[in-house]
């Protein structure tokens, strides 16, 4: 017996084949309605000689799982390659999902596309949920999946107290006040920090903790904010912090990319790392052991926060069961862009 049309085989050509009805296909690829076992097998043996499968669409529209899960990046694709720090959140996420064979749906879009990726994901039912990174100051996306109906869960801390479920490591700020310790230690009064854009709630309570270590020893930072978290906005900002007629001695980054800026500019400066000038950056990535000098940093657990985020809403989502997430705190690693404090 031959298919009912041309071209891909339909749920047609599959009850024909096994000479059922179309519902009885569909109860037997679903598991559901009492179907005799030999129909069943007698089914799927049809479908797979046609090569036939539910659509994703197909399945969404049962109310079934499409075994994916989506992550709106609002990054350039050009900026995303300088930013390793999404490379290893989304290592965590995958390592939760591959073992389940689920997939990760990704998305990079610009401001204005961001709002039209999530009513995509939703109206064409092709995620389960979304991870949200991120969080920023009077956040819209929580407002719009509630009224989308997609579960999320945000890596993070949101603006304001929100039921939208978070993944986050226990004592966030631990390692920024380490830093703050450790260059106190070696004589350093004069400190400078590069943050990112002032919508990024971490960009304004990681800044918040490091005025209060620095506060704690009578001290006050100067601060400069960078218009994005690339280096060449982290290369301007730096400048202006090394120009200055009280140039810091110490200078603290959102991450580790817009440090490795912080140094070339310091360089072209003509100053001297870490002779007149300690740098460290944020997270640990790869590159720190690569630089010259080896990068002083606050090493963050990505890969557990991604891991930890998909956990969550798979967990919500009732395809496994959820437990305590296994988030390393944040800890300083020094490396040789740290030194004492010139004479």
């Amino acid at each position: 017996m031959g298919r009912t049309g041309s071209g891909r085989p339909t749920i047609a050509d599959v009850a024909a084949r096994a000479g059922v009805s179309v519902g009885a296909v569909s109860a037997a690829v679903n598991g559901k309605g009492r179907l005799a076992e030999a129909t069943r097998l007698r089914v799927l043996a049809a479908a797979a000689e046609l090569g036939w499968a539910p659509s994703v669409a197909a399945v969404a529209l049962r109310g079934a799982r499409v075994g994916a899960l989506g992550l709106v990046l609002r990054r350039e694709p050009d900026l995303l390659s300088s930013d390793p720090h999404f490379a290893q959140l989304i290592t965590g996420v995958e390592s939760a999902l591959a073992p389940l064979g689920w997939g990760l749906l990704l998305h990079l879009v610009d401001a204005d596309g961001e709002e039209g990726a999530y009513r995509g994901l939703a109206a064409g039912r092709r995620v389960d949920g979304v991870v949200l990174t991120e969080s920023r100051v009077r956040d819209p996306r929580f407002a719009l999946l509630r009224e989308l109906g997609l579960p999320a869960v945000l890596v993070g801390t949101p603006w304001r107290p929100d039921p939208v479920p978070t993944a986050r490591a226990r004592d966030q700020h631990r390692g920024i006040a380490r830093a703050v310790e450790h260059l106190v230690g070696l004589g350093h009064r004069r400190f400078g920090y590069v943050s990112g854009p002032e919508d990024r709630v971490h960009t304004r309570r990681r800044r918040a903790a490091f005025r209060r270590a620095l506060g704690g020893h009578g001290l006050v930072p100067e601060c400069a904010s960078a218009t994005g978290f690339d280096p060449g906005a982290a290369a301007v900002a730096a400048r202006a912090l090394l120009t200055s007629a009280e140039r810091p001695t110490a200078v603290l980054f959102a991450n580790d990319s817009m440090a490795a800026a912080g140094l070339a500019t310091a360089r072209r400066l003509g100053i001297d790392v870490p002779g007149e000038l300690s740098v460290v950056g944020h997270d640990d990535l790869p590159l720190c052991e690569l630089l010259h000098p080896a990068l002083t940093t606050v090493r963050q657990d990505l890969v557990g926060l991604g891991r930890a985020a998909a956990v969550e809403l798979l967990a919500g989502l009732g395809v496994v069961d959820g437990g305590p997430a296994q988030v390393r705190p944040p800890e300083l690693v020094v490396r040789g862009s740290t030194g004492p404090a010139p004479r």
